[in-house]
């Protein structure tokens, strides 16, 4: 009955140890220089080691886009476009609603339309800024 015991002491202190092992294995080596490519992570640097550093406080950048216009929306104020990929943003391309800043852009749009246009986040939301 003892021999049971202490091999089950043994084996139990054992599993923990390595518990404890693995754990800090991952705090060092997995998480300092994660691949993050692809990955749209607003609000954070994705340059290793400091990718957890905020960007300047009132520091907001806009954004150039190529796309076809597909849905206006006057009343909103909103107009889907489908549009290339973003380099500035790491976005591919895809087809999304923006709010335009000034609804008087709204009447240089036509569904079909090639558009080259300027936006930036405010808030949750992506305002055009400006379009050609």
């Amino acid at each position: 009955m003892k021999k049971i015991t202490l091999a089950a002491i043994a084996l139990a202190l054992t599993l923990h140890a390595a518990g404890v092992f693995a754990q800090e294995t991952m705090k060092k080596d997995s998480m300092n220089c994660m691949d993050m490519k692809g990955m749209v992570m607003k609000g954070m640097n994705m340059d290793c080691p400091d990718m957890f550093k905020k960007p300047a406080a009132g520091k907001q950048s806009t954004h150039m886009a190529k796309g076809v216009v597909k849905k206006i929306d006057a009343k909103s104020g909103m107009v889907t476009i489908a549009h290339e990929p973003v380099q500035s943003m790491n976005w591919p391309a895809m087809r999304m609603d923006f709010k335009v800043k000034d609804k008087m852009l709204l009447k240089k749009l036509d569904n079909g339309k090639h558009v080259e246009f300027e936006f930036a986040e405010e808030g949750k939301t992506y305002v055009i800024k400006s379009l050609k």
